[in-house]
């Protein structure tokens, strides 16, 4: 069977999916690629207001291919670098895609594929869905950005022993500790991820854009620097027409409606 990257629409929803039968939706090269060039179409196509990320037949992603791997072995270790710059640039692309990324998971989210979901700005999860970065139980070090976004969620204590024990976390657990967005019953993560981007959808797709690009740049800020970027994102967003739109329709007691 093909691992694959597909991309379906839902109204105002894009929807990736991460397939590979038979291997627990594990990563390919290819799907990188396609992933990449998916989300730079989207971030120019004003259609779209959401992108929804999951994995098929209610598995999330086993992440990379422990096979591939060991093949990788007795390659040039450019092969595997170049292979972990594509997957890396997956993840810069949720990062800066305007667009919100909300993570479906169900099943299980492991190695890079935990990584995905973290790179995402929301996560939908399923009671009994799994976490785990377990690189270390076979020898190897995260990628995906895994360590650095664990390290940027939680005191340095918890990321450490998530990453040094490699254990699986369930989902409620990762909603306590304020990683995992919202917990729904077994099987629903899509459909409960798909409402919420309905909802998205409604909102007025520059403030969603101007306060994803706010949050992604806070943290590496100062306040005076990041005082500056709240400034020119309201007055921008003042004198844009979704304001004009969205306090015509608060005033008139009415929904907005954006173009």
């Amino acid at each position: 069977m093909t691992a694959e990257l597909k991309a379906s629409r839902r109204d105002a929803l894009l929807i990736l999916t991460i397939s590979n039968p038979g291997a627990r939706n594990a990563l390919s090269p290819d799907m990188y690629a396609a992933a990449i060039e998916t989300l730079s179409t989207a971030e120019r196509d004003e259609s779209i207001r959401a992108v929804i990320l999951t994995g098929a037949d209610n598995f999330f992603c086993a992440g990379g291919n422990l096979n591939r791997l060991l093949e990788n072995r007795a390659k040039e270790k450019s092969v595997q670098a170049d292979s972990i710059d594509n997957l890396h640039g997956w993840i810069e692309a949720i990062r800066d895609c305007p667009k919100p990324v909300i993570a479906a998971v169900d099943g299980a989210a492991a190695g890079a594929g935990f990584s995905l979901a973290l790179a995402c700005d929301m996560i939908v999860a399923g009671n009994g869905a799994k976490f785990v970065m377990a690189y270390v139980q076979v020898g190897l070090t995260p990628d995906g950005g895994g360590s650095w976004f664990l390290s940027q969620a939680l005191p340095r204590q918890l990321a450490t022993e998530i990453l040094m024990e490699g254990k699986p976390i369930l989902a409620p657990r990762l909603h306590q500790l304020g990683i995992v967005n919202r917990v729904v019953p077994d099987g629903g993560a899509l459909d409960a991820a798909l409402s919420w981007g309905d909802e998205v959808a409604l909102l007025s797709p520059n403030a969603v854009e101007r306060i994803k690009s706010l949050v992604r740049e806070a943290k590496g800020n100062s306040l005076a620097t990041h005082f500056e970027a709240e400034r020119h994102s309201f007055v921008e967003s003042l004198h844009h027409r979704d304001a004009q739109e969205g306090i015509s329709a608060f005033l008139e007691k009415r929904k907005p409606h954006y173009k």
